[in-house]
């Protein structure tokens, strides 16, 4: 059974920065996608940034110049969050997906204030 844990969510002032880790655990394939997205109260789940054997990189355009998406093995994937704003409050979850497979990790709460 896979499973993904989240860490480094938390609360910031606009303009600060975070950093979101992810690392799963169990049997997974060393080709696979891990990303980040999130979810606002009231709003639908989000693409924020997808990243595949750290060189096929995608990033949501509310995002791009700000946040930056790594990995360090097929394992982990952290994001980097700066410049944030009170729009970037929300969930952040942590996926991976492998074949037809999909995991999603529990969320961090991140809450960005003005």
């Amino acid at each position: 059974q896979v499973q993904l844990v989240e860490s480094g969510g938390g609360l910031v002032q606009a303009g600060g920065s975070l950093r979101l880790s992810c690392a799963a655990s169990g049997s997974i394939f060393t080709f696979n996608t891990m990303g980040w997205y999130r979810q606002a109260p009231g709003k639908q789940r989000e693409l924020v940034a997808t990243i595949t054997r750290g060189v096929y990189i995608n990033y949501a355009d509310s995002v791009k110049g700000r946040f930056t998406i790594s990995r360090d093995d097929a394992r982990t994937v952290s994001l980097q969050m700066n410049s944030l704003k009170p729009e970037d409050t929300a969930v952040y979850y942590c996926r991976l997906t492998m074949t037809s497979y999909e995991y999603w990790g529990q969320g961090t709460q991140v809450t960005v204030s003005s």
